[in-house]
């Protein structure tokens, strides 16, 4: 009795469950289990991105608790919107449609299981709500706050099974020409709900066919934190050479680095990422000398698989990295029959000093900020002064000016794609079997507007390496620029299957544009914090296509200001055509594309 008064509490409790599942389940029994998981997954993601805990997933039905009402109802519209967008683009008729009800009431927490009034009564709702639909309790919607763009249509009074009184009941929308708002939450309590989320998650993720691994930052262990790239840097390259194994699935830097210096359990730091294996170790570097420690950890059991130590001279760092991944991956044949490795191998720079200028510059160019931008370019410049066969650091140091081309952050905007093109041709020349000269060099070709070579060179790297983030991300680029936005939105998906903790709504944009789902691209903006001024002005078109010239006219007002006053500092002259400045960056295959485009740049206000 105790421990049930200790266990209860006041809860928003949200109540979901697929419409229809058993017709589905006739039509295709394994296609509609798997949609069905894949629905709940993703739903469990959007509820844990707000702070939620999703408890328990029953089949065709999930239970979940959140603190405030205020998180409980975005969340769940959020998931609507995304679960119709993803409906949608499906050729037939299996498409998990999800009943959705909100209440407020008192529950009992126990062994990850949640019962109570609270949730028998967002039960009773949930049933009460259409397709695709939310209903909520009175209380709930008393206790969302005015400011949210949150519109309540009342259902009456509803005499409900189990309980006596009637219970006052709401659908809920989005008001028209807002978008949804985005979690209110601070890194703590994301971290939290992570965790609490891992049980239920994993349950529903589904089968990608592959043993799955990801690396954690290795520690590390100088003792003088201006080593810290170094540490990172081998732990890139160890993800990077697992990638070659198109036999396994490895999470993308990008996720496994958000746990870097996070004391959190292994298991659960694996359970996290959805994968079956962890790799993490440790770095200490001492003048010429490097001790290297790494273990691979079986997620499930918590058990150490493998275990060892290397204590060598700096100079046998990339046969430490190679003994490393060829360790994993045999470890690896014996337990899931991992065999296929892409034959071809990377040049490995020949001077030491010019890979830790490299490995300096990739940690700063990853973090994708104007001022590190301009030093990353600095290192890159400095590796492959040291070492002229030095690939990789052409083809990022071909990305720095790019980038630097896109945003006019430092260099003159010709001179800056002038080098971009030079550098990027000729990493792919002396080393033409890195995924990464491939994707710089696809990258820049399409923005050149040689969307075959594009797509050349971006395929190649995605050959070599399937879980090249960079790579999918270009090509779903290259893709929305040739005509094909859906299969744009394919290769973001896949991106954000390889890195779990990745939001690329910056690149969805774009995509729902061009198919004229202005709302949905409106719903995409909504995450984008920060964005760069070509972002900014797709952001433009996007609002004027919608009806909201006023804030299309801002966003235009905006984009000039921002690029006039870059330009300014760079002493170059404001463009006599803003249109046809904007159009040169954005190389559309077909003229329709154009056409569309630049229709809404008008509607915007953007002048000729």
């Amino acid at each position: 009795m105790e421990r049930d008064q200790l266990s209860r509490k006041l809860a928003v409790i949200l109540h979901a469950d697929v419409v229809g599942s058993t017709s589905l389940v006739q039509q295709n029994e394994t296609l509609a289990h798997e949609r069905i998981q894949a629905t709940f997954r993703h739903f469990s993601e959007t509820i844990c991105s707000y702070g939620g805990v999703t408890h328990e997933l029953r089949g065709d039905a999930l239970v979940a608790e959140f603190d405030r009402a205020s998180d409980a109802v975005p969340a769940a519209l959020a998931f609507q919107v995304s679960n119709g967008e993803f409906n949608s683009r499906l050729k037939d008729d299996i498409q998990p449609q999800l009943r959705i009800g909100i209440s407020l009431g008192e529950v009992i927490i126990a062994d990850d299981t949640i019962t109570g009034a609270g949730v028998v009564l967002a039960q009773r709702l949930e049933q009460l709500a259409d397709s695709g639909g939310i209903v909520v309790q009175g209380a709930v919607s008393e206790t969302v706050p005015t400011r949210m763009p949150f519109d309540f249509e009342s259902l009456g009074e509803q005499k409900l099974k189990g309980f006596e009184l009637p219970v006052r009941a709401f659908t809920v929308s989005l008001k028209a020409g807002e978008s949804i708002p985005m979690p209110e939450l601070n890194a703590d309590k994301l971290d939290e709900t992570i965790l609490l989320n891992e049980s239920a998650v994993q349950s529903v993720i589904v089968d990608i066919g592959k043993p799955s691994i990801a690396v954690l930052p290795f520690n590390n262990m100088s003792g003088d934190e201006e080593q810290e790239y170094f540490s990172d840097g081998l732990t890139e390259d160890i993800i990077t050479e697992l990638s070659r194994f198109h036999d396994l699935f490895v999470i993308a830097r990008h996720s496994s680095f958000a746990f870097k210096n996070q004391a959190l359990n292994i298991t659960d730091i694996g359970k996290s990422l959805g994968v079956q294996y962890l790799v993490e170790g440790s770095v200490r570097k001492s003048s010429r000398r490097v001790r290297i420690t790494a273990q691979l950890i079986e997620v499930a059991t918590g058990n150490h698989v493998w275990a060892d130590r290397y204590d060598r001279e700096l100079e046998d760092i990339f046969a430490v990295q190679d003994d490393v991944v060829r360790t994993i991956t045999a470890t690896l044949v014996g337990r899931v029959g991992l065999t296929h490795r892409d034959r071809a191998q990377n040049k490995l720079p020949n001077n030491m000093d010019a890979y830790d200028w490299f490995v300096q510059g990739r940690a700063l160019y990853n973090t994708t900020t104007p001022d590190d931008n301009i030093r990353a370019c600095s290192m890159f410049e400095k590796a492959t002064t040291l070492d002229p066969n030095f690939a990789t650091a052409y083809a990022l140091l071909a990305q720095t000016y790019l980038r630097d081309w896109v945003t006019f952050w430092e260099y003159l905007p010709e001179t800056s794609y002038q080098r971009a093109w030079e550098y990027a041709r000729i990493s792919v020349e002396l080393d033409d079997t890195d995924s990464v000269t491939h994707s710089s060099l696809g990258f820049v070709n399409l923005f050149n507007g040689n969307h075959d070579q594009a797509f050349y060179h971006l395929n190649r790297a995605l050959e070599l390496n399937p879980g090249d983030i960079d790579a999918l991300i270009f090509i779903s680029r290259c893709e929305m620029l040739s005509g094909n936005p859906e299969r744009a939105i394919e290769r973001i998906n896949e991106a954000n299957r390889y890195n779990p903790f990745g939001k690329y709504n910056w690149s969805l944009v774009p995509a729902y544009y061009a198919m004229q789902r202005y709302d949905e691209a409106k719903s995409a903006m909504s995450a984008i914090q920060n964005p760069a001024a070509l972002m900014i002005i797709w952001m433009a078109a996007v609002y004027a296509q919608a009806g909201d010239i006023e804030k299309a006219n801002e966003l235009a007002a905006r984009f000039v200001a921002i690029v006039e006053q870059k330009l300014g500092a760079l002493g170059v002259e404001t463009p006599p055509n803003w249109l046809g400045f904007v159009d040169e960056r954005w190389p559309f295959k077909h003229s329709r594309d154009r056409e569309h485009f630049l229709e809404g740049l008008r509607k915007a206000g953007l002048a000729e």
